[in-house]
């Protein structure tokens, strides 16, 4: 029998998908990728396989959890095997600066960004590229909302960094981005199933904002303005604008992206920003019941989609 594998390193976050695809009579096997001996001059197991690795995962203390997930994706895609989220995706989950890089080829608008490797270089950056308008400091590989933090000066930056609870980004490289100023309070998520529009979600930001709707996260950062979202400030809509959501699901195409939360802001002229693609996209559980929705339900069968049409096309073969 044929499987759907799920690849991930966080078991909390697995539990919710694990019991929508049990609910389905689904069968499947996790891959839980931290560490592992694979056999590279054999071919994998038959299945489908869905990556949930997450830029977050060395938080975890799973380091090279990512790296390891980016060399098993290239052995199941050398076998043709049916990869959800492959390759591709998890590159533009461990680098908001590619990511960028990819939504703006497809034509959609990001925030004013600056790449810094180096923590002596952040500061002057901060004053050449920003002056005395606020920024935002957030790590390349990041997740969760760890380490996002805005400024008003470049000075009240160089105070941050030299307090002992800030934390290098794991891969060297921070980004100075600019603040978008939203005349209302909100942030939209927009998940998409199998690269199509599944719903919207309203996050309310006045106090702060954690933008991983999942019940299990939270950041305890007190010096950034990033704190825990309690899950009413989560709302479920049902629509975003028509154009928008074209151009994200043209994007996702391109990019071979089947599972994602795509983040936007509006500013006050009407211009909006989209500023971070998260592959490894999880739901709020309190959100979904009043609105009588289940993002894990609609990922479950679609997954169990995909295994079906394998199964088909491996009858037809034989």
């Amino acid at each position: 029998m044929t499987h759907i594998y799920v690849i991930h390193e966080n078991a909390a976050w697995l539990a919710p998908l694990a019991e929508a695809l049990d609910r389905q009579a689904l069968p499947w096997r996790e891959w839980f990728l931290d560490r592992g001996v694979f056999d590279l001059s054999r071919p994998p197991p038959r299945g489908v396989f869905y990556n949930r690795m997450s830029a977050s995962s060395h938080t975890r203390d799973h380091r090279y959890a990512a790296e390891l997930t980016a060399a098993v994706l290239a052995w199941l895609e050398r076998h043709g095997r049916r990869v959800v989220n492959g390759s591709r995706a998890l590159d533009l989950e461990i680098s908001k600066a590619r990511q960028y890089a990819a939504l703006e080829t497809a034509g959609i608008r990001t925030p004013d960004t600056v790449l810094v490797a180096g923590r002596e270089l952040l500061v002057a950056a901060a004053r050449q590229h920003f002056a005395e308008d606020p920024f935002i400091l957030k790590p390349n590989r990041g997740g969760k909302g760890l380490g996002v933090c805005l400024f008003q000066t470049a000075d009240a930056l160089a105070e941050y960094l030299d307090k002992p609870d800030y934390e290098p980004p794991v891969d060297g490289m921070h980004l100075l981005q600019q603040y978008v100023w939203a005349p209302v309070p909100l942030i939209t998520r927009a998940e998409f199933v199998g690269g199509r529009f599944m719903y919207g979600v309203e996050v309310d930001t006045s106090d702060g904002f954690e933008l991983c709707p999942a019940d299990v996260c939270a950041v305890g950062d007190t010096s950034c303005p990033v704190g825990e979202a309690p899950r009413a400030k989560f709302t479920i809509i049902e629509d975003i604008d028509a154009d928008l959501q074209r151009r994200y699901e043209a994007f996702l195409a391109a990019n071979d992206i089947g599972v994602a939360g795509i983040e936007f802001i509006a500013d006050s002229d009407g211009a909006v920003y989209t500023y971070d693609v998260n592959t490894n996209t999880n739901y709020n559980p309190d959100a979904e019941a009043r609105a009588g929705r289940s993002g894990m339900g609609a990922l479950a069968r679609y997954l169990g989609g995909e295994l079906e049409r394998l199964s088909r096309r491996r009858d037809a073969a034989d």
